[in-house]
């Protein structure tokens, strides 16, 4: 028999598992499998010369007196040390004499100094402040024309010059992540996000859905009401390797990089299976379950209806938020979860309603470092060894079809339809 050896990030590690070849599900990739290969610093240097829509940045920098650099935190894998050297080499070329670097929170905890170092690299922080974005501190703006309050880090509102970065890649429910979602989630109020992510019930806020989805432009409005003077964007590999990267204008140089990234991972299946297999990428996209979800969303469609999806995520930190936590465990009543949030929209239980959905339509497995019963709580089933798993239900009937995602990547069922 012929078997196929695949390797599943968990936590800062891989776990092996082999399947039968026969009982794997094939995808259909796009055409560009991957980037030309090129050095990350050549990659980079090349986005920095080449600005879309922007004249370079050490020139529209110019005559300003301080600028602000707003990047990811550490649930994110965006390798941010890597080109930030660059961007400050830029500013301090056009003549900026203060930099401030304001990790993007959103709702997330706060960064020991040595998390932030590590973050950004030990030549930004001989040029730059290091700052956690603190969400006491927001400023009303305005609003959106969805009515969401604008309301910003007062520290972003008062630069002279504000750069945004991220990483592109696709989001369960704002379509992508990167681009503006810098300043929205990134430093915008609770009540701000909240009336965001309500939107997220929409039957257009998907992954992949970039011009219908109102979460997404929503969040492109608030950027553009802030004023982003200049965006740089990169996409990685699993390896988190940078293999493209874009900068310039927002919203156009963003779109570019939209475009890129889909033609590197826009990931078709032409059947459903029995079991999706999957894992959020490893550390630290599955630092708790808060962050890992949107691994476990982005896998629904392939998956049989009364299927089966095993969860690789190590959860190191557990639940990674409070309200999700509680509204966890009613996870297995979608109903009672969905009146409740449709009632009173509240961020943490927005996720719990994700998960409720999908384990209404599959039987998911929890293989993480959460306990049994806690496990069980939230409605999971506690798996302790996948290899051993894999061959009983082989055992069982041998004709199943397994789908296998270790990177949690969104794939698209062919006989739907995108929305954008």
């Amino acid at each position: 028999m012929c078997m196929t050896e695949i390797l599943i990030p968990y936590g800062k590690k891989e776990i092996k598992i082999c399947i039968p070849a026969k009982n794997l599900i094939k995808f259909i990739e796009p055409k560009v499998l991957q980037a030309d290969f090129k050095l990350e610093e050549e990659i980079i240097k090349e986005a920095l010369e080449n600005p879309i829509h922007s004249r370079p940045l050490s020139e529209i920098s110019r005559y300003k007196k301080n600028a602000t650099i707003l990047v990811s935190d550490i649930t994110r894998p965006c390798p941010s040390y890597k080109f930030l050297p660059y961007i400050i080499d830029e500013l301090i070329k056009g003549g900026i004499k203060k930099i401030d670097i304001i990790f993007g929170l959103g709702m997330h905890r706060k960064h020991s100094y040595e998390e932030q170092v590590k973050l950004v690299g030990s030549y930004a922080c001989n040029y730059a402040n290091l700052i956690d974005f603190e969400i006491e501190k927001c400023k009303n703006i305005g609003e959106t024309k969805f009515k969401t309050p604008i309301d910003i880090y007062e520290k972003v509102l008062k630069t002279e010059f504000l750069i945004v970065t991220g990483n592109i890649e696709y989001h369960y429910f704002a379509g992508y992540s990167g681009g503006a979602k810098a300043v929205m989630p990134g430093v915008s109020s609770r009540n701000s996000v909240q009336a965001n992510h309500s939107m997220m019930l929409e039957d257009s806020s998907v992954a992949g859905n970039f011009y219908t989805n109102h979460v997404r432009q929503d969040i492109e409005e608030i950027g553009k009401i802030v004023g982003i003077d200049f965006l740089f964007n990169v996409i990685l590999d699993d390896n988190k390797k940078i293999i493209a990267a874009v900068s310039g204008a927002n919203n156009i140089a963003f779109i570019e990089g939209v475009k890129i990234y889909d033609s590197i991972y826009r990931i078709e299946a032409e059947e459903k299976a029995d079991i999706v297999i999957t894992s959020p990428g490893g550390y630290p996209k599955d630092i708790n379950l808060y962050q890992a979800q949107k691994a476990l969303d982005n896998v629904k469609e392939i998956v049989k209806e009364n299927g089966s999806i095993i969860f690789v995520a190590s959860c190191l930190e557990g639940f990674g938020d409070d309200i999700f936590c509680e509204w966890m465990n009613d996870a297995k009543n979608f109903n009672k979860l969905y009146r409740k949030i449709k009632q009173n929209f509240v961020l943490g239980g927005h996720k719990a309603v994700a998960i409720s959905k999908i384990l209404k339509q599959a039987k998911v497995y929890l293989y993480s470092e959460f306990s049994k019963s806690e496990t069980e709580k939230m409605g999971f089933y506690k798996l302790d060894d996948l290899q051993e798993y894999i061959n009983f239900v082989l055992k069982k009937n041998n004709d199943l079809k397994i789908a296998v995602i270790p990177h949690g990547r969104f794939i698209k069922y062919k006989a739907n339809s995108y929305f954008n």
